[in-house]
């Protein structure tokens, strides 16, 4: 397999992960999300209860907001290292897109490095006062956001993440979604609310 198909396979899982990571989020927000646990787990040497182990639902909505939290981090770790890996100079490259591309990852993936679950911004000299844009798709201002709390509303939300990841894959790395793909099937809850279904980390 070429550094291509790596990064490409990369990718497609780190979005998967992503995706499901929102879907958990939606359904325990919406209160569908089973909160069900073996009544005794036992793996080697160790075993837990049901009560020990297992989730109120209280506690599964704020857990499922830092799990989306946690890979956005992920997702935007995997598009940086597929520019990297794929471009000769990201930072320099002739099309915009892929400079805007590589920064924006770049720095929410910093954002995470040094506290996974209060992540903060730490911009760069040189990025400072910028806004960084991919037209319909994701932009990131970072102006005042230096040592501040990562909040979704800085780059755009959820959305903005899966439709950013989709493009580097699609537009940047040439790799179509193929349309005859296998679909999901239809939601059997219908048409659910995604109320509050984004949390500033800390929330």
């Amino acid at each position: 397999m070429d550094d291509r198909e790596t990064h490409l396979n990369r990718l497609k899982l780190a979005e998967q992960q992503f995706r499901l990571a929102c879907t958990v989020h939606l359904a325990a927000t919406n209160g569908i999300q089973t909160l069900d646990v073996p009544v005794e787990w036992v793996f080697g040497k160790h075993r837990v209860s049901y009560e020990d182990f297992g989730l109120r639902s209280d506690q599964a909505e704020l857990a499922a907001s830092q799990l989306e939290t946690t890979a956005t981090f992920i997702i935007a770790g995997v598009i940086r290292d597929a520019l990297v890996g794929l471009f000769s100079n990201p930072k320099k490259d002739k099309d915009a897109d892929v400079i805007a591309a590589y920064q924006i990852s770049r720095l929410i993936r910093n954002a995470f490095s040094h506290s996974m679950l209060n992540p903060r911004w730490s911009i760069d000299s040189d990025c400072k006062n910028q806004t960084f844009a991919i037209n319909d798709v994701i932009s990131l201002d970072t102006t005042g956001l230096h040592d501040r709390v990562l909040d979704w509303r800085d780059y755009g939300g959820p959305l903005a993440i899966y439709h950013f990841g989709r493009f580097v894959r699609e537009t940047l790395l040439k790799d179509e979604v193929d349309p005859n793909r296998k679909k999901p099937p239809f939601p059997k809850c219908g048409m659910l609310s995604a109320r509050a279904a984004c949390f500033a980390p800390g929330q």
